[in-house]
């Protein structure tokens, strides 16, 4: 099992991006992570339905957020990360494509393994075994009871990302043979946008039917409700 759980944004600051989601689409933050700060970082965990928008800033000088952020000459999208239930087997199959991990987090109810992206292309991927299945140690302890509320605000879940390249093709091919393209489509980079690979879209699941179709630009990335 592969699921789509969790799309990171970064921004040079990450408080007016969660005013800007809060204001556009009624969601919530449900975390501030700690840990983040390991890479110089600070974040907050938006809430949609039972999956993730975070944004990150940083809060040190040289991180890899920092970097992007200047080679992106603004905000973006920056990480994908699955829900998997057989972390081991896969991390075995994506070493055998010549595909390095560059962190490894084992925590009480979550492993985490964070992919090299020149290995992979695109965004920095994250593949990640709850234990239960289904919980969300980067959530927080309080996200499950916010879902269970219903309080998702005018979406409730993420229904896929969009990643531009500037060769497309060549790097769905490589996602698909990794096993790490569920919910991710490819296109070709905008003329006018930035010019690295990147996330460029993320589809969001509209609650209200009329609300279907609705564009926002935040955080450098456009939100479609479909």
């Amino acid at each position: 099992m592969i699921r789509l759980r969790q799309i990171a944004l970064i921004a040079p600051d990450v408080d007016p991006v969660v005013d800007e989601l809060r204001d556009a689409l009624g969601i919530e933050v449900c975390f501030h992570d700690p840990g983040v700060a390991e890479f110089g970082l600070r974040n907050a965990l938006l809430l949609v339905g039972d999956q993730f928008l975070e944004v990150l800033s940083p809060i040190e000088a040289d991180t890899a957020v920092g970097r992007l952020l200047a080679k992106r000459g603004g905000p973006g999208g920056y990480m994908v990360i699955h829900e998997v239930d057989d972390l081991d087997t896969r991390i075995d199959q994506l070493a055998r494509h010549g595909v390095r991990v560059v962190w490894a987090g084992d925590f009480p109810g979550i492993r985490g393994r964070h992919l090299h992206p020149r290995d992979v292309g695109g965004a920095i991927v994250s593949i990640d075994e709850p234990d239960p299945p289904g919980s969300w140690r980067w959530g927080g302890p309080n996200w499950e009871a916010m879902a269970a509320s219903g309080s998702t605000g005018a979406v409730d879940s993420i229904a896929g990302v969009t990643i531009a390249a500037a060769d497309p093709g060549t790097l769905a091919d490589r996602w698909a043979a990794l096993g790490i393209d569920e919910a991710v489509r490819f296109v070709a980079l905008d003329a006018d946008g930035p010019p690295v690979d990147g996330i460029v879209e993320v589809a969001l699941h509209a609650v209200e039917r009329d609300r279907v179709g609705e564009l926002h630009d935040i955080c450098g990335v456009r939100l479609e409700l479909v």
